[in-house]
C-alpha cells in the first residue's frame, strides 16, 4: 500500500478542522470523471463529520487525456490568490462540462474576484510551480490516475472511501444519504 510522501502543511488547502481525527487528501484533476464523482462523495462526507473530518486538494491535472485540466488548476490557485480557493474549486467541480477559457472567466466574475489579477494570474501561469509540486508529490507516493485519496496518509481505492472513513470515526454518519 501507498503512503503519503508529502505530509500535509500550511501550504495545503485545507478544508476543515487542522486538527481532525481524519485527513482526506485527494490528489485531483478538475477535468476527470472520477473526480468529479469524488466531489460529491467528500462534500458529503465532510458535512457529515465536522469537525473530526478534514479534507486536502493537491493538483494532479492529467493534462494529455483533459485539455482543460492544466487551466482550471491554475484558475483555482488564481482564485486561492483572492482567498477563493474552495469556492472555485466547488464551481469547477459543478460545471465540470464546461471548463473552457470563456466558461472559467465567468466563474471568477461569478465570484466576485479581481478579474484583472485573476486573469493576469492565469495567463502568465504565475501558479504552475505550486501545481507542479503537487503533480510531483503525487507521483512520489506512487500516482498514476486520479483521484488519488490518502486517508490519514495511507492510498485508498475510492470505492472503499466512505466506509473507512466511517471506521476510523465510529460512526454511522457516512451511511446516511
Amino acid at each position: 500500500m501507498s503512503s503519503l510522501h508529502t505530509p500535509v502543511s500550511r501550504r495545503d488547502h485545507l478544508e476543515g478542522s487542522r486538527y481532525a481525527r481524519v485527513v482526506i487528501v485527494e490528489y485531483g484533476d478538475f477535468q476527470c470523471g472520477r473526480c468529479g464523482e469524488a466531489y460529491w462523495e467528500l462534500k458529503r462526507l465532510v458535512h457529515a463529520y465536522v469537525p473530526e473530518l478534514a479534507l486536502v486538494w493537491r493538483h494532479f491535472p492529467l493534462s494529455r487525456l483533459h485539455p482543460h485540466a492544466l487551466a482550471a488548476a491554475e484558475a483555482a490557485e488564481a482564485a486561492a490568490s483572492q482567498g477563493r480557493f474552495w469556492e472555485m474549486h466547488d464551481l469547477l467541480f459543478e460545471n465540470q462540462e464546461d471548463l473552457t477559457p470563456d466558461a472559467i472567466f465567468s466563474y471568477a466574475d461569478e465570484l466576485g474576484l479581481d478579474l484583472s489579477t485573476f486573469v493576469r494570474e492565469t495567463l502568465e501561469h504565475g501558479h504552475r510551480e505550486r501545481i507542479e509540486r503537487d503533480v510531483l508529490g503525487g507521483t512520489l507516493s506512487g500516482l498514476a490516475g486520479t483521484p488519488g485519496l490518502f486517508v490519514n496518509g495511507q492510498l485508498i481505492e475510492r470505492a472503499s472511501l466512505s466506509q473507512t472513513v466511517d471506521v476510523l470515526l465510529g460512526g454511522g454518519a457516512a451511511a446516511t444519504p
